[in-house]
């Protein structure tokens, strides 16, 4: 039955092996385009490869000034790899802290203080008078995407940017409350740096010099135009705090919200920052594999990123690890015997880190093909990083997720479920941040992501350092690897249940009932859209039942067969059912059975299935947002600037940096009411989703 499958597969993933493929990939280095990522990919059922221009760091220094241009303190713009720490240590000089597609430069310049570099951060300070022209730009890590600090110091006219990791942000481990710092305890090594690219993901991710069309070798480039056009650097507590002391007071006191006022205060000395970088056309490679199912154009895509800035442990090697256990237990299944209804493709990208280029390049190099076929994308990239559980997800794989993870032991508690581990409000959308991107974004492509993140009272997790390391992950992060194997066992029954069912698993009368809330965030009631909004829910109630319908009628045919192997499972069929058909009268010769009506029962089957499948894809427009139109999901996109509807709270440098990926529910209007504040636009993009819901409800009704 279904229900032993499923059991079989639960039954595969284990810590032990969770363990050892942890250690297999996060004691050594693996950046984007290394020796080291190209070994990681091998062997695989087969190899993509693209070339995009990517950067990696030649020399990198940090001065303050004194009044004669002399240099009066050096930063040391490095970790300190404690030996406590066996892979940090080795590998502490293995990749430089530098940020990815940094502008290269050498610019002199006085330091100003912006906070977390929000557009707000920002807007404050030049409403106090603050001139950014030619000043380098303190910010701490978190609330917004790392590149959108420096596009808003860049837009100012900023010579260049720091960034920092905030101790202030780290919930409640921290060497002020009496925690020793990594690796003799839990909290934040001072000298820790985050790494991490600093291209534009909100205008556009991928290569930057071949937007929308694949990096080839020989692809014609661009400019690029989503890169910073001025130098940063990530640094350390350490070296930020001696900075900071050249401003002096860097508050003003409280507003009426009690919220600290950044002062705007400028150093009296000056800070030389120069970064050099290579920059070149850089060889990545995807790794896929696939096993096919009976039905070749139903499609279900699992996938992760490969690429790390160093070791990695939860970033990727968390997700990597879920990946590689779901992958045998599916391998399990097929020893047994079983062969999935739709087909399966696994993915292992490459270069995520530097802008989610490996997904993305392979986004735009089939993008018929995924749209047509691909009925989901499930993404997984840091499995563990903490002691919650928060999923993201298309609305129409809500209820899926859900009913999943109560099925799922909780990893930690007994008599608990998966589902009880999260705290927050249940399965949210998410704009941007990992390589389920290009499939929502451009492609209308459902998807899901995962993962066990920060609480406020978690050991700090040291995002893109050296101290992402196994032995973190092995004494904080997760003992025992039992978090690991919860995210394979809850992603991979997911994958079984949108795999093996005969009509596939998707709500989209919950993803046209969230509409309604879509709209009422705007804080502006259009009526047709409204109105157009309600056609599309009708659509999807005819829909239900249809598929409802459609799937009774296709069980009740096949149940007159004497053949009870096709009953093992959610009865696998084709989608024009003649390849099944030709087996079965093979099996039973010409005794009687009602072929025809088979063949017909499985085509109505297939005919609601396409409509599921095609849901996600009417909220295309091939127009896109204004501004950014790489981005064609009128329903949801990452926040331009805003970093919108943020799922986790601001606590710890990574946490805040998946803000910066947070949803914009109806992006091109919202945006036009809330940046652009442009009432005919607004009217413009209410118009355009009028548009596209009534022909999404068309092609939804049955």
């Amino acid at each position: 039955s279904f229900q032993q499958l499923t059991l079989l597969f639960s039954s595969i993933p284990n810590p032990e092996s969770a363990l050892a493929a942890s250690r297999a990939y996060a004691t050594h280095p693996h950046l984007a385009g290394s020796i080291e990522d190209f070994e990681d990919a091998k062997p695989t059922a087969w190899i993509d490869i693209y070339y995009p221009v990517m950067n990696t760091p030649l020399d990198r220094s940090l001065q303050i000034l004194g009044s004669q241009g002399e240099t009066i303190w050096t930063a040391d713009l490095v970790e300190d790899g404690d030996p406590r720490d066996e892979e940090a240590h080795k590998y502490k000089d293995a990749v430089p802290t530098w940020h990815g597609f940094s502008c290269d430069g050498d610019v002199t310049g006085q330091l100003v203080y912006a906070n977390y570099g929000l557009k707000e951060d920002y807007e404050e300070l030049v409403s106090q008078g603050v001139n950014f022209t030619g000043k380098i730009v303190i910010t701490r890590y978190g609330g917004i995407f790392r590149g959108l600090k420096v596009k808003g110091a860049e837009d100012l006219g900023a010579a260049g940017v720091l960034i920092y990791s905030d101790p202030r942000d780290d919930g409640f481990v921290t060497v002020k409350n009496g925690y020793a710092p990594y690796p003799a305890g839990p909290a934040r090594n001072p000298t820790a740096v985050q790494r991490g690219s600093v291209q534009y993901l909100s205008f556009y991710p991928g290569d930057p010099t071949t937007p929308g069309y694949p990096a080839y070798e020989n692809s014609d480039r661009t400019e690029g135009g989503n890169i910073p056009k001025i130098p940063s650097l990530p640094i350390s507590w350490a070296n930020a705090e001696r900075l900071l002391e050249e401003i002096g007071d860097i508050y003003l006191g409280s507003d009426s919200y009690g919220r600290k006022r950044v002062s705007g205060k400028v150093s009296d000395t000056h800070v030389r920052l120069v970064n050099h970088v290579d920059t070149k056309i850089t060889p990545i490679w995807n790794t896929m594999a696939s096993i096919p199912g009976h039905i070749k154009n139903e499609v279900v895509v699992i996938g992760c990123h490969r690429d790390a800035w160093v070791m990695g442990a939860a970033d990727p090697t968390s997700g990597t690890v879920s990946l590689h256990e779901i992958i045998r237990g599916f391998g399990s299944l097929l020893r047994k015997g079983w062969k999935p209804l739709r087909t399966i493709v696994f993915a292992s990208w490459d270069a995520e880190e530097y802008g989610l280029i490996g997904s993305t390049e392979w986004g735009e190099d089939f993008p018929s093909w995924i749209a047509e076929h691909v009925v989901a994308y499930l993404n997984v990239d840091v499995s563990v990083a903490g002691s919650r559980w928060t999923a993201s997800a298309s609305p129409s794989l809500a209820h899926l997720f859900k009913k999943a993870a109560l099925d799922i032991p909780h990893p930690t508690i007994p008599g608990k479920t998966l589902w009880d581990a999260r705290e927050d409000d249940g399965i949210l959308p998410l704009g941007s941040g990992s390589d389920f991107t290009v499939f929502l974004q451009r492609l209308g492509v459902r998807f899901s992501d995962e993962g066990f993140a920060f609480t406020p009272s978690d050991a700090i997790y040291h995002y893109h350092s050296i101290y992402d390391s196994q032995r973190w992950q092995e004494v904080y992060g997760d003992p025992g690897f039992h978090r690991h194997v919860a995210v394979a066992r809850h992603l991979g029954l997911v994958g079984l249940r949108l795999i093996d069912s005969i009509i596939v698993p998707l709500n989209t009368t919950q993803y046209a009932l969230e509409l309604d809330e879509y709209l009422d965030q705007s804080a502006v009631d259009f009526a047709p859209l409204r109105h157009s909004i309600k056609k599309l829910q009708i659509a999807s109630f005819k829909l239900d039942k249809e598929k409802l319908k459609a799937e009774a009628k296709f069980r009740k045919i096949l149940a007159r067969a004497f053949w009870t192997r096709y009953l093992d499972i959610d009865i696998h069929y084709t989608d024009a059912a003649n390849e099944f058909a030709g087996h079965s009268i093979e099996e039973i010769g010409h005794r009687p059975f009602p072929i025809s009506k088979l063949i017909k029962a499985a085509k109505r089957v297939s005919r609601a299935n396409n409509k599921l499948k095609a849901f996600e894809r009417g909220f295309i427009s091939e127009g896109g947002i204004k501004d950014r139109e790489w981005y064609k999901h009128l329903g949801v996109a990452p926040g331009k600037w805003l970093g919108a509807n943020h799922l986790r709270p601001l606590a710890t440098d990574y946490t805040n940096s998946l803000q910066g990926y947070g949803a914009t529910t109806l992006p091109a209007l919202t945006e036009s009411l809330t940046i652009d504040k442009n009432v005919t636009l607004a009217q413009y993009e209410a118009d355009r989703l009028v548009e596209l819901f009534n022909t999404l409800a068309r092609q939804t009704r049955p």
